[in-house]
């Protein structure tokens, strides 16, 4: 993380966040004072190297805050006393979008598990299984020989039994219990008992209609400064409750050209999947293959390439607000092929 801060009639500080930094370099596109520099993107993605994704000359920068409305990814963020400028309504905004619907959400949890920036939060409450569950189980302990068959094959490891004597005098103390809090009635324990000692009845059937209906209950949030639209969320969420609208629209082309040797090396460089911010590169049959509907067209992949054969071409953009004639030009830069 870097700051850059001057003070005059107006306090400006810019602030570099490098957990939110994906590596694009459409930052250093834009700068006017080409103070802004794109780091070693393959060695820091493969963490050999430790350090920030972009860097800054704090001399030659001007504090004009290009750099922070042209990053879709909330990495860089210019204040102006205090205040950040893509608060103040008169500067550029990303349109973005990455929300979750609590009202359809079920809390099923794969999007947390799927999320490549650990983005989303998430947290849910399980009725106990006590609540769902109803039947009866007991132990006649004096035809019980503790031979733990029951506690070995029970599934919800609810039956503990303590056979293990340290004296002659302890070989009277043995133990069985089941924990009813854990137990599914699932009859396993009785028909594995050689004594006959297990009395098991399952009665959640036939009570269900008495039995609640179960309650699930918690929150999915996605963090907006974290998230990057890849979309594997929104792909992947059974329910349809989550919104993903990426920064840009646009095409990712694999190019090569076998007389220059400019082709795909596939396992052996992986590069491009390496700096992949969304998880969007696979190898298949040798080749680097990106989907384009987990892909937010970032572009961190194409100075990554030492062949220098992924085409980027961004047709459209979701940044909006753009009042001024010569920020209008540079920013609309962004679009175009790469």
């Amino acid at each position: 993380m870097f700051n850059v801060e001057r003070n005059g009639n107006e306090s400006r500080k810019l602030v570099y966040k490098d957990d939110n930094c994906v590596g694009c370099g459409i930052c250093t596109d834009v700068c006017p004072t080409s103070s802004l520099r794109l780091g070693p993107t393959v060695p820091i993605a493969r963490g050999l190297i430790e350090m920030d994704l972009v860097s800054c000359n704090a001399d030659s920068c001007v504090l004009c805050g290009l750099c922070s409305v042209a990053c879709p990814f909330d990495a860089l963020s210019l204040s102006i006393d205090g205040e950040d400028i893509k608060k103040m309504g008169n500067y550029p905004v990303w349109e973005t979008e990455c929300v979750v619907n609590e009202e359809e959400c079920i809390y099923c949890g794969r999007c947390n598990k799927v999320c490549p920036r650990d983005a989303i939060v998430f947290d849910r409450t399980l009725p106990e299984r006590k609540e769902l569950l109803r039947g009866e189980i007991s132990i006649d302990k004096d035809e019980c020989i503790y031979c733990s068959f029951c506690a070995d094959l029970c599934p919800a490891e609810a039956i503990t039994v303590n056979n293990v004597p340290t004296s002659s005098v302890d070989m009277l103390n043995n133990s069985i219990e089941v924990d009813l809090d854990k137990c599914v009635f699932c009859g396993v324990c009785k028909r594995v008992c050689p004594q006959n000692a297990i009395k098991e009845v399952c009665s959640t059937c036939m009570l269900q209609d008495e039995i609640n209906v179960p309650e699930i209950v918690g929150t999915t949030f996605i963090s907006k400064g974290s998230c990057v639209t890849c979309n594997w969320c929104s792909e992947i969420c059974p329910v349809d409750a989550i919104t993903i609208v990426k920064p840009f629209e646009g095409t990712l082309e694999v190019v090569e050209n076998e007389a220059d040797e400019k082709i795909c090396k596939g396992e052996s460089c992986h590069a491009c999947q390496d700096v992949c911010p969304c998880n969007a590169v696979e190898i298949i049959d040798g080749k680097a293959v990106t989907n384009l509907d987990f892909c937010n067209l970032c572009g961190a992949c194409i100075s990554a390439c030492p062949q220098h054969i992924r085409i980027l071409n961004r047709t459209s953009m979701k940044l909006n607000n753009i009042n001024s004639e010569s920020w209008d030009e540079i920013l609309n830069s962004i679009l175009g092929g790469k």
